[in-house]
């Protein structure tokens, strides 16, 4: 049985993504909880934004990792992330600002089955990605 993936992009996210690599490199993204530039998904360099310890590996979009914070995990961990891109200014520090577009989380509730299968499925938390399963993360 295939793994249940906890993000995925869009075709103009995915797009949007390519060019990004091609002007500035290998990229990644993160998705914290809060108020302005936190609530939406940040696209940096990779390298150049520290993952936390408490950041959870969803996976990868484009080739790309895709981190969330810990308590922000705990609040979406029902949800499977849907990346998308939409006209507009982003975050002032997130690299598709300047493209006149920006990223925007979409989301759907897992079924029943892809719940099952989620929780059997390890989490890779940190910048170390120590693997927990769902049961015992955070």
């Amino acid at each position: 049985m295939a793994e249940v993936a906890r993000v995925s992009a869009t075709e103009a996210a995915l797009a949007l993504i390519s060019r990004l690599q091609q002007k500035h490199g290998p990229v990644m993204f993160h998705q914290s909880g809060g108020c302005c530039d936190g609530s939406t998904p940040m696209c940096f360099p990779r390298g150049e934004f520290l993952v936390g310890d408490q950041d959870v590996l969803l996976g990868d979009i484009g080739g790309q990792p895709f981190y969330i914070g810990g308590a922000q995990f705990e609040y979406w961990r029902h949800t499977h992330l849907i990346i998308d891109v939409v006209p507009g200014r982003g975050g002032m520090f997130s690299l598709e600002g300047p493209e006149g577009v920006r990223f925007l989380t979409r989301s759907r509730l897992y079924t029943d089955d892809e719940s099952r299968q989620l929780e059997l499925q390890p989490l890779q938390i940190g910048p170390a990605a120590t693997t927990v399963t769902t049961a015992t993360a955070l």
